[in-house]
């Protein structure tokens, strides 16, 4: 569990998880671009429907910005490509089954679900900058709204 929470000016923690495809991808593989790393916790939910759509509807808008859509969640391989296909999602969707990545960026642990305290991913943003550091935090996510939210942020650095 990490001990302490990332805050603004942090240097990303390192990762390394499959995409969609299988294939091996790193936060370095990203050096020099903006990069929005946001944890969801599961495919094919309303909330994170929403939440991907958005990014999926921002996406050339961003791009334009230079800026690279990262979505992780728990669920597996199998569970991504089928939710990349319904949705028509153009970007990276990353698997962390064991939760490690979620972990160290304080993505994962306690929440109250239905009235049941549970462990789980918490749904969380963080826009990294081209030096690799977190230029902001989002720990509080309006799904419906939020790849608006984060552009408007991004704007503003």
């Amino acid at each position: 569990m990490s001990t302490e929470m990332l805050k603004i000016g942090d240097k990303a923690p390192a990762f390394s998880l499959k995409n969609t495809e299988g294939k091996t991808v790193k936060l370095s593989d990203y050096k020099g671009k903006k990069v929005v790393l946001y944890f969801y916790p599961k495919d094919n939910t309303p909330g994170c429907t929403k939440e991907a759509c958005g990014f999926r509807d921002d996406y050339s808008v961003l791009q334009q910005r230079g800026i690279e859509v990262i979505g992780i969640s728990a669920d597996g391989q199998a569970s991504h490509q089928k939710f990349t296909e319904k949705y028509s999602l153009p970007f990276t969707l990353l698997s962390d089954t064991d939760h490690a990545v979620m972990e160290k960026y304080g993505a994962w642990g306690e929440k109250n679900m239905y009235g049941k305290i549970v462990q789980g991913v918490l749904r969380s943003t963080f826009v990294i900058d081209e030096q690799g550091e977190i230029a902001h935090i989002f720990r509080k996510v309006k799904t419906d709204t939020h790849s608006q939210d984060v552009l408007k942020v991004i704007e503003s650095l």
